[in-house]
């Protein structure tokens, strides 16, 4: 079997807010693990009022703790944006708090 994830924005909707939206993600992972997907990866998207997933750590405790196995991550932190002792340290923990379970992906967008 091909192992397979989502990748989610965690968009927000026409006449929606974050809180929905992030509610719409957790929906979405849970629907995810249930159909036996590896991975759900949340994008990190800064200054964009349609996107909720600007604070990509925070969303990633969010679905790790409303899911129970499927691997949860960040398709790509943008290290110019953060300092990177910050990203170890939330990333450390969130591992610690769900072993196993949590995937860091970097990246160097302005």
């Amino acid at each position: 079997m091909i192992p397979l994830s989502v990748l989610d924005l965690s968009p927000i909707v026409e006449g929606g807010d974050a809180a929905q939206s992030l509610a719409n993600t957790l929906d979405l992972a849970r629907h995810a693990e249930a159909l036996g997907y590896r991975r759900f990866w949340l994008a990190e998207h800064h200054n964009m009022p349609g996107i909720a997933s600007a604070a990509t750590a925070v969303v990633i405790g969010h679905v790790a703790a409303g899911t129970s196995t499927i691997r949860v991550g960040a398709g790509g932190i943008m290290l110019p944006n953060h300092a990177p002792l910050v990203i170890a340290e939330q990333f450390g923990t969130l591992a610690a708090l769900h072993p196993g379970r949590i995937d860091l992906g970097l990246g160097r967008a302005p």
